[in-house]
């Protein structure tokens, strides 16, 4: 299905077989393919290649089009269903090999891979490593273990490079290679290529109708009026990132979060609710281009209602351009008449009039100026079919969603006005039909009234029925409403079964589920371009129907660059492509404005190219690397300090063992960073036993708030504090969040079951021995692990797996005490922390302690009062002897 690969691609081809080093090519230009190539060339016995950072349906596929070519010994996949004493035959077996990530970090540092034999690894989405994810901590010990084998690297994302300090230089560090080959659309070899085999482009500039283009500036002065009310309250955000025009693009929520995060608890609720609104109005600009007129008015009646429910909006709906966008959103569905009645009603001894306004609404329905346009691509394509003498040609149809394609299948079968009348039927006018009736039955109970008991003069009260009780229905969120909307859309769509039998009848083999077909002769197809389970379900139905039109019902860049490369790939035969796009609009903007981009970061890593630094020992072969000595270094620091003569120091090896679900962090990679040697075994009590009677249990933010909801961190508590002398809950943040558990308006001073801070406290006071460490971000966390172990015993791994939540007895824990009986003690009065441990020592059990004299108490508790207390309490005078239970004869320590 790929084919072979195209000059340019030979050449990327060949640059990375030949030296170990990162390739970015632009967007769609064909990563995958130069991928599959070096598949080819790894997939035999006589080497052992790992392709690290692939989905499962990339993996499906890679490995498909490795079967599709004949392919012996193809690609295996090792997950948690491989047992781990099958792993190594697999592993020597060779060939290329998918493994998950934990998986084969625990292999590494228990030498369960044989590192020696790796020919070398393959590293998908190369712009993803940082320094602390699991793919760095695996090239990392690959390395230390193997000097020989090669490492490369492949991304299409050029923009991701563009922000921070030498972005691509540290990508390159943590991947340990020192070449960087570059590959934009601009690119020489890249420009002969396809201009020598290009596709008959027709661009068709669409205009916005009159109505569409009054609400298209009425929401971009709405954004505009927000954007300026948001750097007012926060002067220190880039004015350059936030514009107008990085406002439209997909990445901006991004930007702006990346911005506020780490202030947002100390934002006010303007701040926010101005973020909110700049989200809200962004999809409004979405939904006026790439919708129907009945679709956007919906979506913006929604908003308003929700809106006006919480008072959760900052002010756009009160500005001048809120008007103008109602008004012209409601002009391009109807036009409303209103026609004044007058009514009388006589109870004999009084006279009423009242004056109501009957309106009449009618339906205008404004057809999608694209709809037209697409109606005229597909008669000219029926025409040239019909003088075409090789047949008629298939035609793609890509939109950028699977909700547009399916009101364009509904369109192009049944008409713009059945599908508007449809959409109308099921959204705002069941609305008003509802609405209508509830009114007309609160007029009739309200004129019966009058007339049977008369009003005296007063205005009747009269009652909503269930029917026009709107303010009962649960308000959704943006979110909600879009999805909810969707759904509709769906169902609707599907009413009808006519559509989905002709599809069967097309016989394609196409896997892809949200493949639409709607003509046989020729054979036409609708896909969208975004939002489909398998990534390569584009790829998959451009070959399957090897279309002769395509049509571009929405613009989408690298599915332009990859309609470019499939035509190369295929010279003399004829392709058109239709390109349809809104004038002037800002969907037109959003497509230039990601050329742009794209074009700026590729001219930004050609400079970075230029004046990078690239140490000879970069790829540490000859283990002079600074990045591969484990070093004990401050969590503030970015290099290793304590060399001697390239060598790393005699360090006292230190260990921590470590729980094999907390692998999917990247503290564990961190504390190896640091020289702490990691021990992964399964634990059922703690996640990081760090000394013999030290055990921690990490929870994130959000992990912490639902163990706590769902009482599971009081069990984990309990049992830390049963096994171990020194339990410590450990609360780790976010480094790019902010370091508060909850914004400061929220703190309460009375307890709240609700309350996290509350029920924190509570833990506190139930389990007094412990402690909590709050660390800001796991570098943080991995200097505090080290400080906590110097000068302490080492933990032993046999034992810390023995401690299950069943276990009787332990030999590190045989010394404490029974949790029920001790926490009983600890509630008496008279009795707390500082001498509880005086009473357990002088008394083996609570029936013994009942037989002690308050004089006695006195002498161990260091204090009368508190024996007083303890002993009026045990002996206190009652009507009736309660007999002492079972619990009172057991002893401190345990059964």
């Amino acid at each position: 299905m790929a084919g072979p690969l195209l000059e340019f691609e030979t050449d990327m081809f060949l640059g990375l077989f030949s030296a170990d080093g990162l390739l970015v090519t632009a967007e769609g230009m064909g990563v995958d393919r130069v991928l599959l190539q070096f598949l080819r060339v790894y997939s035999e016995e006589g080497s052992l290649v790992l392709l690290l950072n692939t989905t499962a349906p990339e993996q499906e596929y890679l490995t498909e089009q490795l079967r599709a070519e004949g392919v012996r010994h193809l690609p295996r996949t090792i997950t948690s269903e491989v047992a781990s004493s099958e792993r190594y035959d697999v592993y020597t077996q060779g060939g290329v090999l998918f493994v998950t990530s934990r998986i084969l970090v625990v292999d590494f540092l228990t030498d369960r891979i044989p590192a020696h034999l790796i020919s070398g690894i393959l590293v998908y989405r190369a712009h993803k490593i940082i320094e602390s994810c699991q793919e760095a901590f695996i090239l990392r010990l690959f390395r230390q273990k193997n000097k020989t084998g090669f490492i490369k690297a492949f991304t299409d994302k050029a923009i991701a490079f563009s922000s921070g300090f030498c972005q691509v230089e540290r990508v390159m560090r943590n991947l340990f290679v020192k070449k960087l080959f570059l590959w934009p659309r601009f690119h020489a070899a890249v420009n002969s290529v396809l201009d020598r085999h290009k596709p008959d482009v027709v661009e068709l500039h669409v205009s916005l109708t009159p109505a569409m283009r009054a609400i298209q500036t009425s929401v971009l002065d709405i954004m505009n009026a927000c954007l300026k009310e948001l750097k007012r309250y926060n002067p220190t955000l880039e004015a350059e990132d936030l514009s107008l025009e990085n406002m439209l693009s997909s990445a901006f929520e991004k930007t702006i979060r990346h911005y506020l995060d780490p202030l947002w608890h100390q934002l006010g609720a303007k701040t926010k609710s101005l973020v909110q609104d700049l989200k809200i109005l962004r999809t409004l600009l979405l939904y006026l281009t790439q919708y129907d007129c009945v679709t956007f008015l919906n979506l913006l009646e929604s908003l308003r209602s929700s809106q006006k429910a919480f008072g959760s909006n900052s002010g756009w709906l009160f500005l001048d351009s809120s008007t103008s966008l109602f008004v012209n959103a409601r002009t391009r569905v109807y036009r409303v008449s209103e026609t004044k009645k007058k009514l009388k009603v006589t109870d004999g001894a009084q006279q009423q009039q009242n004056n109501t306004v009957e309106i009449k609404r009618e339906l205008v329905l404004e057809k999608s100026p694209k709809w037209e346009a697409l109606t005229e691509v597909m008669q000219e394509i029926e025409r040239q079919n019909s003088s075409c003498e090789e047949g008629p040609g298939r035609v793609l149809i890509c939109a950028s969603d699977d909700r547009t394609c399916a009101q364009l299948r509904e369109y192009i079968s049944r008409g713009a006005e059945a599908l508007l009348h449809r959409l109308y039927a099921r959204t705002i006018g069941k609305r008003d039909a509802l609405f209508q009736q509830g009114f007309e039955k609160k007029r009739k109970a309200w004129d019966r009234k009058e007339l049977e008991k008369g009003t005296n003069g007063k205005k009747p009260t009269v009652k909503q029925t269930k029917g026009s009780k709107k303010s009962k229905k649960p308000y959704l969120t943006l979110t909600q409403m879009v999805e909810k909307e969707a759904e509709v859309e769906a169902l609707g769509s599907s009413a009808d079964g006519e559509d989905e039998e002709e599809e069967v009848e097309l016989g394609l083999d196409l896997p892809s589920d949200n493949c639409y077909g709607i003509l046989k002769e020729p054979l036409t197809v609708i896909h969208p371009l975004q939002g489909c389970t398998d990534p390569y379900s584009l790829t998959r139905v451009l070959h399957e129907v090897e279309p002769k039109y395509a049509v571009l019902y929405d613009a989408e860049l690298s599915f332009v660059r990859q309609l470019e490369t499939y035509k190369a790939s295929r010279p003399g035969k004829p392709m058109r492509v239709y390109f349809l796009i809104y004038a002037g609009s800002t969907e037109e903007q959003r497509y230039l404005t990601a050329l742009r981009k794209e074009k700026e970061a590729f001219e930004h890593l050609i400079r970075e190219k230029a004046s990078m630094v690239v140490p000879e020992e970069r790829e540490g072969r000859e283990g002079t690397n600074l990045d591969l000595i484990r070093s004990q270094e401050p969590a503030n620091a970015t290099t290793n300090t304590c060399k001697a003569g390239g060598q790393e120091q005699n360090v006292e090896s230190s260990r921590v063992i470590v729980d094999m679900r907390e692998f999917r962090s990247e503290l564990p990679s961190l504390l190896h960073r640091r020289g702490l040697d990691i021990e992964p075994v399964t634990l059922e009590v703690g996640d990081y036993i760090l000394t013999a009677d030290m055990c921690v249990e990490r929870k994130s933010v959000s992990d912490l708030i639902g163990s706590l909801q769902s009482g599971r961190l009081y069990t984990q508590c309990l049992s830390m504090t049963r096994f171990y002398r020194r339990p410590v809950l450990l609360i780790e943040f976010d480094p790019a969040k902010p370091f508060s558990l909850v914004a400061r308006s929220d703190l309460r001073q009375e307890i709240s079951a609700n309350d996290v801070t509350s029920k924190l406290t509570l833990l506190t006071l139930h389990f007094p021995r412990l402690r909590l460490l709050w660390c800001p971000s796991p570098h943080v966390t991995a200097e505090l692990f080290e400080e906590l172990k110097r000068g302490r015993p080492e933990p032993d791994a046999a034992a810390a797996q023995a401690i299950t939540v069943e276990s009787d007895t332990v030999t590190e824990s045989a010394n404490l005490y029974n949790p029920g009986t001790y926490d009983f003690l600890l509630r008496m009065p008279g009795v707390n922390t500082k001498n509880c441990h005086a009473l357990i020592r002088n008394a083996g059990s609570l029936a013994e302690l009942a037989t002690f004299s308050q004089d006695r108490l006195a002498d161990i508790l260091g204090s009368v009062t508190n024996a007083r207390l303890l002993h009026e309490f045990i002996h206190g005078t009652t009507k009736k002897q309660l007999p002492l239970k079972k619990e009172a004869a057991e002893g401190w320590g345990q059964r």
